[in-house]
């Protein structure tokens, strides 16, 4: 597929994309007349990308670890830097901060509308 179904399926601007492919997260192929080819794999990566990203985790991290999301559970790295398992370990923590702060607000939403409901008034 071309660059622009992938960011249509992707919901992803052909500008990102392209940016993606120049720090390296994506690699398509290129046709003979030199235009980007995409395979049916490239529309999960770039969802797991964005996913990683609306996490907080930065690119340079995304690019390390995506090898090891292209089949879960499996690992493909032989030997891994102690200073990625950090940075891992670092972003993770961050994430779970943010659930706790999501999960903390939306209870409050959750009281807000339990003890607003019963008060609205008719139109």
């Amino acid at each position: 597929m071309r660059i622009g179904e992938l960011a249509e399926r992707t919901g992803v601007a052909v500008r990102l994309l392209r940016y993606y492919e120049e720090q390296d997260l994506i690699r398509p192929a290129r046709d003979e007349l030199g235009h980007r080819a995409y395979t049916e794999g490239s529309v999960d990566r770039v969802l797991k990308i964005r996913g990683l990203l609306a996490s907080g985790i930065p690119t340079r991290i995304i690019r390390e670890i995506l090898p090891c999301l292209d089949k879960p559970g499996a690992i493909h790295m032989r030997i891994v830097a102690p200073e990625m398992l950090a940075n891992l370990e670092r972003e993770r923590a961050n994430i779970q901060r943010r659930i706790e702060s999501l999960t903390a607000n939306r209870d409050a939403i959750d009281d807000y509308l339990i003890q607003a409901r019963p008060r609205v008034r008719p139109e």
